[in-house]
């Protein structure tokens, strides 16, 4: 496996520092508004890197801070007329709710700034002793030129750093360039005891005192977006290295920004889009897709255009696992011996895996990768068009490449479960149900009524007839699937015996609960809407 190392500036074959295991470590989002898709972005990145070293063998320990005390939370917090640190734990929970929308997998530790206060103030003190920070009127700040190998992952000197970064404007500084490590407190603001009066931590130092309590000296993987290079990654590494005297990082990794016409989506330029929002007009696993369908570390430049070109390619995708799902019976079996045609998809289908592993070995190309779940794809619709359903061959072939393609796509955390959709669309399911049920006693067709009312007795659903309609009780939910079996059956009943109002009337009631038909050679299928 290979990644593409900032610090080195060029691929790098990965050797952790222990085999089998890595510690990685991701800034995680400063806690005062609603994460928005650049904030998204990392997440998914790392969230598949994860998933993928942990299917090549490793054992992760992954590590996600939350920002919890900063100058933006103290600003919302003064603007909402709230206090900071309940301010950011209420963003701390809504962050979990998008996260977990996205299949974020949570990290095995979140640690917060606010519960490592004295961690902090004694790294800071053990840099003054070092000579690597100095305090001043209750601040205290890094000596960036104590550190001879500041500079050394953007690669720019400090004078070019000075020239191109937004620094704090304080003349008691011995240089410009330092960065506060401890800030004297201010009214209003949250603050601790420390040696050097009542502060708080600077941004930088936090994460250092984190990652290093919980992977160790040295990490394997440090990540984040590439606007976190500089001052933030580069301030990590002066203070970590000056801490302990041990490089802190093996591999860092920076994911591309996502830009609007150009230009960085960003908070402070105002053309940011709340995650929250666009996960109400596309389904979670569509805006995941979109996320990594380009190479982590490009540009990746935001339209609806592109959202919904993502929302396609992922309904092809879901097409195939809807297709394979119709076709597989519950006798199938992996275990028969694969021969002709069935042997030839199962040799396809273990190329085009290497080829998605070899990929993703390189640098984590999600692009290549997904394009190889294709191949799959294509190869096991071909294989459907002509297999026969009672054959016990081609039911194993497709259960077997059904498996290796579900694999795949979970590395990849596209093929996403929707369990609302399948809870919204229960009740309206019943609903159709009842219809059915009502306008077959009002044409005295008490056959189909009679018919209705014993498939949902069988469910463990009564039907109570009064003046006011029909109500339905049961006390355990039945299922989606069984349902729309039913109901398509019903609305092929309907056309062959050329009633089409009523298997029209079915199909439009269906579309209405989200749910679309899609009528072919084989029969009818379904799906949701947004799937």
């Amino acid at each position: 496996m290979r990644v593409y190392n900032t610090l080195s500036s060029k691929k790098e074959e990965i050797s952790t520092l222990n085999p089998h295991r890595v510690n990685m470590y991701v800034c995680g989002p400063t806690t005062y508004n609603y994460i928005h898709l650049g904030n998204a972005r990392p997440l998914v990145v790392f969230d598949t890197v994860r998933r993928y070293l942990a299917f090549r063998g490793y054992e992760v320990k992954y590590v996600q801070n939350f920002t919890d005390v900063d100058d933006k939370i103290i600003k919302r917090a003064r603007e909402e007329g709230d206090d900071p640190l309940l301010l950011a734990e209420r963003y701390i929970n809504e962050y979990f709710q998008d996260a977990d929308a996205l299949g974020i997998k949570r990290a095995d530790i979140h640690p917060r700034v606010s519960e490592h206060i004295s961690q902090i103030i004694n790294a800071v003190r053990i840099l003054i002793e070092k000579g690597f920070a100095y305090e001043m009127d209750g601040d205290v700040y890094y000596r960036v030129q104590a550190f001879k190998d500041y500079g050394k992952l953007s690669g720019r000197s400090l004078e070019d750093m000075l020239a191109g970064a937004r620094v704090e404007v304080d003349e008691r500084k011995e240089n410009a360039a330092d960065f506060a490590l401890w800030k004297s407190a201010r009214v209003g603001e949250p603050s601790w005891e420390s040696p050097w009066g009542e502060g708080r931590p600077g941004w930088h130092i936090e994460c250092s005192v984190m990652s290093t309590k919980y992977l160790g000296d040295t990490l394997d993987i440090h990540g984040g977006g590439s606007d976190l290079i500089f001052p933030h990654h580069e301030n990590e590494i002066a203070q970590s290295e000056a801490l302990t005297g041990q490089p802190f990082v093996k591999y860092w990794m920076h994911n591309g920004f996502i830009t609007v016409n150009n230009e960085k989506m960003s908070k402070s330029l105002g053309n940011f889009f709340i995650l929250r929002d666009i996960l109400a007009q596309y389904p979670a696993d569509v805006v995941r897709f979109y996320l990594i369908a380009t190479h982590y570390r490009s540009p990746l430049d935001f339209d609806d255009g592109k959202l919904e070109e993502a929302r396609k390619a992922l309904g092809r995708l879901k097409t195939t696992l809807l297709l394979a799902a119709e076709f597989q019976n519950d006798e199938s079996s992996d275990s028969i011996e694969l021969k002709g045609k069935a042997l030839e998809l199962a040799e396809a289908i273990a190329s085009y895996r290497s080829q998605f592993i070899e990929a993703m070995d390189d640098d984590f190309n999600t692009a290549k990768a997904i394009a190889s779940v294709f191949e799959i794809s294509h190869r096991i619709n071909s294989y459907l068009a002509s297999a026969n359903r009672s054959d016990t061959v081609d039911q194993a072939a497709v259960k077997q490449a059904i498996a290796v393609y579900k694999e795949l796509g979970d590395v990849l955390g596209i093929f996403m479960e929707q369990p609302k959709n399948e809870e919204a669309a229960l009740e309206g399911l019943l609903e159709i149900l009842v219809w059915l049920r009502q306008e077959a006693r009002e044409n005295r067709n008490f056959a189909l009524a009679d018919n209705i009312r014993d498939f949902l007795k069988n469910l463990g659903i009564s039907v109570e007839d009064g003046d006011q309609g029909s109500r339905l009780r049961y006390d355990q939910s039945p299922q989606v699937e069984e349902l729309m079996v039913y109901l398509l059956a019903l609305r092929q009943e309907f056309k062959i015996q050329k009633d089409y109002a009523h298997a029209d009337s079915l199909r439009d009631k269906l579309k209405e609960q989200g749910i679309i038909l899609e009528d072919s050679k084989e029969g009818a299928r379904w799906k949701f809407a947004d799937a």
